[in-house]
């Protein structure tokens, strides 16, 4: 794990800074010497846009981002484990991290066993992507075919929830990254993630996959998420700083970064 010391690129704490020097709505932030605030924070890997490595080995990407304002401006620090999707809940409902950011939507499901959310961050859809020279159009096309998901997530969740309904069998593997893999080797016929993640993916890494519109389902907020109610305080931190970051810019700063 790496300590993290600098938490948000010069550039932005002085935008930050000066917002919130004159926004009378900005929450006060927490002063990290008093406490001693520090938390271990764990996340998925290779959920571009969201957290991803990138060519130099470094953590980057909105959660990442969005996550080291937010310490910034309550005056805490943090360490960060990329550990992936199970393994950060797992991490977390062993006591062996604090909370988790990854692009989790919150829903009333996860609540109910157990999960304890922040104010929602970003709001996502679902949906679906095949090869480039597929021939299908949307869940029609379906029957008798073959979807990949990625194991215990909503594009999951949704995609069991239509299997019947349009005759597919669902394939669950461990990542995004394994699940557009198999889409463009031929083992699946279409995969289902989070649909910022879908495109973003696909222009970006230049993958022989193309965005299937229509498949969409109702979108739902990201949240960080906690497993134990004694580590309230991170998520109350997480909404003090989340409030400042909207009301000062820096938030909209860093959607613009990755999505424009």
């Amino acid at each position: 794990m790496k300590k993290i010391l600098a938490l948000v690129l010069a550039a932005v704490m002085c935008f930050a800074l000066a917002a919130c020097g004159t926004n009378e709505d900005v929450v006060a932030p927490t002063d990290a010497t008093e406490g001693g605030k520090h938390f271990v924070v764990a996340t998925d890997m290779g959920f571009s846009p969201f957290e991803f490595q990138d060519a130099e080995g470094n953590i980057v990407g909105i959660d990442m981002d969005i996550l080291a304002a937010i310490a910034e401006d309550q005056g805490f620090t943090y360490d960060l484990q990329y550990i992936g999707w199970d393994a950060a809940i797992a991490a977390c409902q062993a006591g062996q991290a604090d909370g988790m950011i990854a692009g989790a939507s919150i829903t009333d499901a996860r609540k109910e066993s157990g999960w304890i959310f922040s104010d929602g961050y970003y709001e996502a859809t679902q949906g679906m992507a095949v090869a480039a020279d597929s021939d299908i159009t949307g869940f029609a096309d379906l029957s008798g075919k073959t979807v990949a998901v990625k194991i215990g997530t909503m594009s999951q969740s949704y995609a069991d929830s239509i299997k019947d309904e349009y005759g597919f069998t669902v394939m669950t593997l461990e990542t995004s990254a394994d699940i557009y893999q198999a889409v463009m080797t031929g083992t699946a016929d279409g995969c289902m993630d989070d649909t910022p993640i879908l495109k973003y993916s696909i222009k970006s890494g230049n993958l022989d996959m193309k965005f299937v519109e229509g498949t969409e389902n109702e979108p739902a907020q990201y949240g960080f998420a906690i497993f134990n109610a004694d580590n309230q305080e991170l998520v109350d931190l997480f909404n003090a700083g989340l409030a400042n970051i909207r009301a000062n810019g820096v938030y909209d700063e860093i959607i613009a970064n990755y999505l424009g």
